[in-house]
C-alpha cells in the first residue's frame, strides 16, 4: 500500500475552479470526477477528497468497514438546523437514538400508517380540479408533509404546509453556503441571509416544539413522538429523553421523511407525463388489481409495476444524490491509504448513470428492476436509502408512501407537462426540481 500516490482526477491550482464547480453544480463535478475512473481523488482547500464509483467500494464504505468512518463534514454542519438527530448523530449516542426510533418504522407499524397515507392522498385526488394548474412539487411536498404529520406525530399540518415549505426552502438554500471554507466565518457575520436562516429554522421549531407540548399534556399518542415520550434510556438510566432530544430526532424525522417521498413522487409524474407508453402500463396494473378501489397496504406485492415506475424515478433523479464519510482513521482502499480527515464521496446520482449497470442509462425503463435484471446488478450500483447500519431509517416507509400516493392518484388523474418549461434540477440537501415542475390536472379517460 503507498501512503503517498494518490488515485487520478483534476488537479487545480489551489483548486479555486473545482471548489467553485463543486458550490455551483456539484452534479457537474461529481460526473467530472467519475470521468477519471471508480476512485479518485482532487483536493479541495488542502482537503483530500475522494470518490467512490464502484459498487464494491460503496460497500466498503457503507458497511463492512463503516465503523472507520463518520458522516461527511456537510450533515456535520447540518447540525445547526437538525440539531444533534439520527442524520448527524454518532457513534454509541446514534446507536441509542435509532434503536428508541426504530420501532416506529417497524412492518407492522407501517401497515397502520398506510390507510392515513391514502386518506390523504385521497383528500388530495378530491381537491384536485379538471383543467387546474398546479406546481406538482409543490402539491406533493403538501400531501407528504400532512402524512409524516399525522402518521407520525398524530399532527395535522396540512394547514401549515405553505409557512413549513417557505422556511424548508429558505433553510435548504442557505445549507449550500456550508460548501464553502469561509462558512465558520460568514455564519457570524450580520447578514440578512443569516437572519433568515435562522428565522427558518425558529419556523420550524414552533411546529415541532408545538406537537411536543401537545404530546406531553395527552401522552396517549401510539406514535413516533408517543414512543420518544415513553420510552426511557434503558443504557444510561438517565430517564426520558429531553424537550431538545425529542426536537432533534422530531426535526431530522419530520423533514427528512416528507421531503424525500415529494421529491421521488415529483420527479415520477414529470417522467410518467413523457412517456405515455410506461403510464399505459401503469394504469393496465392499477385497473387490473384495483378495480377503481383505493388501494391498500396489502396490495402492495400485488402492484410491482407500480413500484418499478418509483424505483426507476428514483434511480434517474435519486432524491438523496450524494453520500459523504470522513474517515476517522486510516484506511485502505484500492491500493491506496487514505489519511485520517480523508473525505470519500459516494454519488447516486453518478452511480445510477452508470452504463455498466445500467444501459442506456438516460431512458426511463421501468422494466430494469424486474427480479431478473435486478439479480444481475451489485447491489451498491442502486442505493437511494443509502446502506449499512446508517441506511435511511424510513426506508419501508418511503417504499409504501410512494407506491400509495402513485395508485391512489394515478386512478383518478394524468397530470400533464405545461408546455414552454425548461425542467431542470437543483441539487440542495435533496434533488429537487429547479422552478417547480408546472402541470396541468387532466382526469383519468
Amino acid at each position: 500500500m503507498s501512503s503517498t500516490q494518490f488515485p487520478p482526477g483534476p488537479k487545480f491550482t489551489l483548486s479555486l475552479g473545482l471548489l467553485g464547480l463543486f458550490r455551483s453544480d456539484p452534479l457537474r463535478f461529481f460526473s467530472q470526477m467519475a470521468q477519471y475512473g471508480d476512485f479518485t481523488h482532487t483536493r479541495l482547500f488542502g482537503r483530500h477528497v475522494y470518490m467512490a464509483n464502484d459498487p464494491e467500494v460503496i460497500r466498503d464504505v457503507l458497511v463492512t468497514n463503516a465503523r472507520k468512518f463518520r458522516k461527511g463534514r456537510g450533515l456535520q454542519l447540518a447540525r445547526s438546523l437538525l440539531g444533534n438527530g439520527l442524520l448527524t448523530s454518532e457513534g454509541d449516542f446514534h446507536k441509542r437514538q435509532r434503536r428508541l426510533v426504530a420501532p416506529a418504522f417497524h412492518h407492522q407499524k407501517i401497515a397502520q400508517y398506510a390507510q392515513t397515507m391514502v386518506a390523504l392522498t385521497h383528500q388530495t385526488a378530491q381537491r384536485w380540479q379538471a383543467g387546474q394548474e398546479v406546481d406538482i412539487a409543490r402539491e406533493m411536498s403538501r400531501l407528504t408533509l400532512a402524512v409524516a404529520g399525522k402518521t407520525l406525530f398524530d399532527a395535522d399540518v396540512e394547514q401549515e404546509a405553505d409557512q413549513i415549505g417557505a422556511a424548508l426552502n429558505d433553510a435548504m438554500r442557505l445549507f449550500l453556503r456550508t460548501s464553502s471554507p469561509f462558512y465558520p466565518i460568514l455564519k457570524k457575520l450580520p447578514l440578512a441571509s443569516n437572519r433568515r436562516f435562522a428565522q427558518a429554522g425558529e419556523r420550524l421549531d414552533q411546529t415541532v416544539y408545538r406537537m411536543i407540548a401537545e404530546h406531553r399534556r395527552n401522552p396517549n399518542h401510539d406514535d413516533l413522538l408517543g414512543m420518544l415520550l415513553a420510552q426511557q434510556d434503558e443504557e444510561g438510566g438517565s430517564g426520558k429523553m429531553t424537550d431538545q432530544q425529542l426536537r432533534d430526532e422530531a426535526m431530522t424525522i419530520f423533514l427528512a421523511g416528507h421531503e424525500t417521498t415529494a421529491i421521488a413522487t415529483t420527479w415520477t409524474w414529470f417522467l410518467l407525463s413523457q412517456h405515455p407508453e410506461v403510464e399505459d402500463q401503469l394504469h393496465a396494473e392499477l385497473r387490473r388489481v384495483l378495480d377503481g378501489r383505493l388501494p391498500t397496504f396489502a396490495d402492495i406485492p400485488s402492484l410491482p409495476y407500480t413500484r418499478r415506475v418509483l424505483a426507476e424515478a428514483m434511480r434517474l433523479y435519486p432524491p438523496a444524490y450524494v453520500i459523504g464519510r470522513e474517515t476517522i482513521e486510516e484506511y485502505e482502499v484500492c491500493g491506496y491509504t487514505l489519511p485520517v480527515g480523508s473525505t470519500i464521496l459516494m454519488s447516486q446520482y453518478v452511480m445510477h448513470r452508470n452504463p455498466r449497470y445500467f444501459p442506456d442509462p438516460e431512458r426511463f425503463d421501468p422494466q430494469r428492476w424486474t427480479p431478473e435484471a435486478e439479480a444481475q446488478r451489485p447491489k451498491f450500483a442502486y442505493f437511494p436509502f443509502g446502506g449499512g447500519p446508517r441506511v435511511c431509517i424510513g426506508e419501508l416507509f418511503a417504499w409504501t408512501e410512494g407506491i400509495l400516493v402513485l395508485a391512489t392518484l394515478a386512478q383518478a388523474w394524468q397530470p400533464r407537462l405545461l408546455p414552454g418549461q425548461t425542467i431542470g434540477v437543483r441539487p440542495l440537501i435533496t434533488l429537487r426540481p429547479k422552478n417547480g415542475v408546472w402541470m396541468r390536472l387532466e382526469p383519468l379517460k
